[in-house]
C-alpha cells in the first residue's frame, strides 16, 4: 500500500515518538511506501520520505494551522491509507494515542487546588483543541479509529457517541521485548549506586506532574527511615522543590532497560495516561508495576500476579500496602496475558489501515 502517516513532530526520543519510528520501520519493512508528514523532524526513518509541513502563529491556533496545512497536501496526492497520530481534519484512520484532550482537563480539574479549577481549560489552546478534537471524531472525517485502551474508547463513547463503535479498534502498545529483557541487573546496580539488599521503585517517564512523581516524592520522604528503600527515578524534567536522599535521578537514559534491570517494581501514577509504553516495559523487563486506574495501561494489570491498581494516585497509605506486598512477594519475570511484542501492534495496526483502504 501507499501510505500516509502524520505527527506534527517526529524525532528518535519519547514513548510516541519512539513508537512510531518502530511503526514506519516494520512498514517499510512490510514492503509498503511510507510517507510521514511532518512540521519537524529529527533523525532518519530509512525507506520513508518526509512531507515538511508549513504551520506557524500562535500556540493557541498552531494545530489547527497544521492540520490545514497537511489536509492541503494530502488533497494534491493519492494515498491508499492515510494514518493519523494527530487531531486533524481529515483521514482515514486516526489513532488516538494521546487519548482526549477534554479527558484530560477533567482529569487536571479532579486533581487541582479547589482555587484553581476554575481557570483550568478556558484558555483559547483549549478551546481551539477541543474544537480540533470534535472534528476528528466525526464519523464524516474519520473512518476508522484505533485506541490503544478500553478507557479510551469508553471516553469516546462517552463524549462521541454519534461514532460507530464497530468502526473503533482496540490495538494495544507494543513494545521491542527483547530489548527488555538483555540488561544486566548486577551491572545496572552498581552503576546508579544501588546494592543488592536494596528494594529499589522505579519512575520512569516526563511530564511529571501529569504522570504522579510530586506523589511518589512525598510517599519517600515519608519513608527516609527504611534505608533499604530506594527510588531510581528517569526523566529529562527539572525536578521542582525538595528531592528526598532515598531518591536517585538518573536523567534522561538512551538505555533505559537499565533502569528497569535495576529496579524491583515500577511506580508510576499518572492522573492521566491513555496507555503508558512504561508499563509494557516494565512488564516485558519482568517488573511488577503500580499504576493508577487513570492509566489505561491499568488493563494489563493482574491484581496481585504482575501489579496493582491504585484508584487515587494521592491514596499513599495503600500505596505503602501495595509496595509492601511486593517487597515480599519478589521474583522474577512476572506472567503477563497479553502479547507485548510490538510486531502484534503493527500487524493489527495494518490490518485497520486495510480495512479503510
Amino acid at each position: 500500500m501507499r501510505l500516509a502517516l502524520i505527527r506534527r513532530q517526529f524525532s528518535a526520543t519519547g514513548g510516541a515518538e519512539l513508537y512510531l519510528q518502530r511503526l514506519l520501520k516494520a512498514l517499510v519493512a512490510a514492503g509498503h511506501e511510507v510517507h510521514l508528514f511532518a512540521e519537524s523532524w529529527q533523525g532518519q526513518a530509512e525507506g520513508v520520505q518526509f512531507h515538511a509541513v508549513q504551520a506557524g502563529g500562535r500556540r493557541a491556533d498552531r494545530a489547527w494551522h497544521f492540520a490545514e496545512a497537511v489536509k492541503r497536501l494530502l488533497e494534491a496526492e493519492s494515498f491508499d491509507s492515510v494514518l493519523s497520530l494527530e487531531r486533524t481534519l481529515k483521514q482515514d484512520v486516526y489513532r488516538a494515542g494521546d487519548g482526549l484532550h477534554r479527558v484530560w482537563l477533567e482529569r487536571r480539574r479532579q486533581f487541582a487546588p479547589w482555587w484553581k479549577r476554575p481557570l483550568i481549560g478556558r484558555g483559547a489552546f483549549h478551546r481551539r483543541m477541543m474544537e480540533l478534537e470534535a472534528h476528528t471524531f466525526d464519523p464524516a472525517n474519520t473512518q476508522r479509529l484505533i485506541v490503544n485502551s478500553e478507557m479510551v474508547r469508553r471516553e469516546i463513547a462517552r463524549h462521541f457517541p454519534a461514532f460507530p463503535q464497530d468502526r473503533i479498534h482496540l490495538v494495544r502498545n507494543g513494545v521491542e521485548v527483547a530489548r527488555f529483557q538483555n540488561a544486566d541487573r548486577k551491572a545496572a546496580r552498581a552503576r546508579f549506586g544501588l546494592s543488592e539488599e536494596d528494594f529499589v521503585l522505579v519512575f520512569v517517564g516526563s511530564g511529571w506532574e501529569r504522570k504522579g512523581l510530586p506523589w511518589l516524592l512525598r510517599y519517600m520522604a515519608s519513608q527516609t527511615h527504611d534505608s533499604r528503600l530506594k527510588l531510581l527515578v528517569t526523566t529529562r524534567d527539572r525536578i521542582r522543590g525538595h528531592v528526598p536522599p532515598n531518591v536517585i535521578l538518573t536523567g534522561p537514559l538512551a538505555d533505559v532497560e537499565n533502569a528497569y534491570a535495576a529496579g524491583d517494581l515500577l511506580t508510576f501514577l499518572p492522573i492521566y495516561e491513555p496507555c503508558s509504553n512504561v508499563v509494557s516495559e516494565a512488564l516485558a523487563s519482568g517488573l511488577p508495576a503500580i499504576t493508577t486506574a487513570m492509566n489505561g495501561a491499568a488493563e494489563w494489570i493482574a491484581p496481585g500476579a504482575n501489579g496493582h491498581v491504585l484508584d487515587d494516585p494521592r491514596d499513599m497509605a495503600t500505596l505503602g500496602m501495595f509496595i509492601n506486598h511486593w517487597r515480599t512477594h519478589q521474583g522474577r519475570p512476572v506472567p503477563t496475558a497479553e502479547p507485548l511484542d510490538l510486531e502484534t501492534n503493527v500487524r493489527n495496526t495494518i490490518r485497520v489501515l486495510e480495512l479503510a483502504s
